[in-house]
């Protein structure tokens, strides 16, 4: 055995040859290694982005499927419209960290990718004389139980996760964006409806004042009247400061001016829906921490490497074997805390579509009686505009009294004036699915 550990040398031979040989044999052991059969089925260097890692041929390896997923999904967002200029206006100057993030993962991977190949390196030490001696070192594995297989394919995983962050952080900005428009015109509408109501009940209390003065009504009902009035009033500044707070925001989030925006677009969402991303991040987490198990499992079992040395001294060539985690009486549980982790992740990843599955049902249903509701009312409220003529000439008539005219007139004010919301609610539901579902950018643009 020689000095560094390593079994009988194999080769004695002039320093340069002894070289050659050793750094022949690691080539040729790395690439039996490549070739042997892993139980996950996947390729060597999958997932990863069709040009982000290049195999040893040269060819680049199989697309991702997770990445592919996301570069499939459509938008739902017309090409034109006030939907596609907000949407184009704060994409255009978003900020956020997952593209740099992706990039980060992306390079690591590619370095990862290499990882079967020999590793070369100097090595100084010092001698029982006191000499310094100074080697070149080529270490190769021959045999590891897929640990760098796992090392890639965690690598590669973190692609995958880093891409469905950068797809879910473009949604949720373009999300942000238009749900700030939405709100903005919702809040416009009521303000209208609100400022009619205003005209309306400030008319009922000119002629208050008029039947005041003349001794035809007492102080009471102008006092009830104006106060309808102010809080009528209140109500419509109310829905021009929310307005005015919408469009603020919208404009933080873009240099574009979009103040002359109006109108919205109807949301057509497909059938059936893509996965919600949430469900996709959670399963490309799962393929990382199966990964991850793989790579503590196999860091419990025997590892073959060859290694060469040669410098100013002897240079030798020989095999290792050796164990990364040191045996213990807690060896045992560990393995089993591995295949632990596996279960758990799936467990996650089924958590995770359960909880989707149900908030997504829950907003369809919330949409369904929204618009049935926006059907009922704006039936009651044109019914009660109706009838408000009818007492309006009854009221000119005599037969009926001014403050019973007010009353009734404040209550189709009101039904009108949440009436007028209900379709933006609508959208904004609509919007919130799309988000979820990761379809208001296209993927190719991701």
């Amino acid at each position: 055995m020689t000095r560094n550990g390593s079994f009988a040398p194999l080769f004695r031979a002039l320093p340069v040859a002894r070289m050659s040989a050793a750094a022949l044999i690691a080539m040729m052991a790395s690439g039996c290694m490549e070739g042997t059969p892993f139980p996950t089925g996947r390729s060597a260097f999958s997932p990863a982005t069709a040009t982000l890692v290049a195999g040893k041929s040269g060819t680049t390896v199989d697309t991702s499927a997770i990445i592919a997923e996301l570069a499939g999904r459509v938008s739902v967002l017309p090409g034109s419209g006030p939907y596609a200029q907000v949407a184009e206006a704060v994409l255009r100057d978003a900020k956020g960290s997952a593209k740099a993030e992706l990039r980060v993962a992306r390079l690591t991977a590619q370095a990862t990718s290499k990882n079967w190949l020999p590793r070369i390196g100097p090595s100084l030490s010092l001698t029982r004389l006191g000499d310094l001696a100074a080697e070149l070192l080529i270490n190769q594995t021959l045999w590891d139980n897929g640990a760098k297989r796992a090392e890639r394919e965690a690598a590669a995983a973190d692609v995958e996760v880093a891409a469905v962050s950068l797809s879910a952080e473009m949604n949720d900005t373009v999300a942000e964006g238009l749900k700030a428009y939405v709100n903005a015109l919702k809040a416009r509408e009521q303000a209208a409806v609100a400022d009619r109501s205003v005209a309306k009940l400030g008319d009922f209390n000119e002629i208050m004042q008029i039947r005041v003065e003349g001794g035809l009504s007492d102080g009471t009902e102008a006092r009830v009247l104006a106060q309808k009035l102010s809080e009528m009033q209140a109500t419509a500044q109310a829905d021009r400061d929310t307005a005015a707070a919408a469009m603020a925001q919208l404009r933080a989030m873009t240099s574009a001016p979009l103040d002359g925006l109006a109108g919205m677009n109807d949301l057509a969402l497909p059938e059936p829906l893509p996965g919600a991303l949430s469900v996709t991040k959670s399963r490309a987490e799962a393929e990382r921490a199966e990964a991850e198990a793989r790579i503590n499992r196999a860091g419990h079992l025997p590892k073959l490497g060859a290694e060469a040395r040669t410098g100013s001294g002897d240079s030798d060539i020989g095999l290792t074997l050796g164990i990364d985690q040191m045996l213990g009486f807690g060896t045992k549980a560990q393995l089993e805390a591995v295949e632990a982790t596996r279960e758990a992740a799936a467990a996650r990843v089924a958590r995770t579509e359960q909880t989707e599955a149900q908030d997504v049902a829950a907003l369809r249903a919330k949409i369904a009686a929204l618009e049935a509701r926006e059907a009922r009312d704006g039936a009651v409220v044109a019914e009660t505009a109706a009838g408000l003529e009818m007492f309006t000439e009854q009221y000119k008539m005599g037969r009926r009294s001014l403050m019973d005219l007010v009353s009734m007139y404040e209550s189709h004010a009101q039904m009108a004036h949440a009436q007028a919301g209900l379709k933006y609610d609508i959208a904004l539901i609509k919007l919130e699915i799309a988000r979820k579902h990761g379809i208001l950018v296209d993927g190719r643009n991701i």
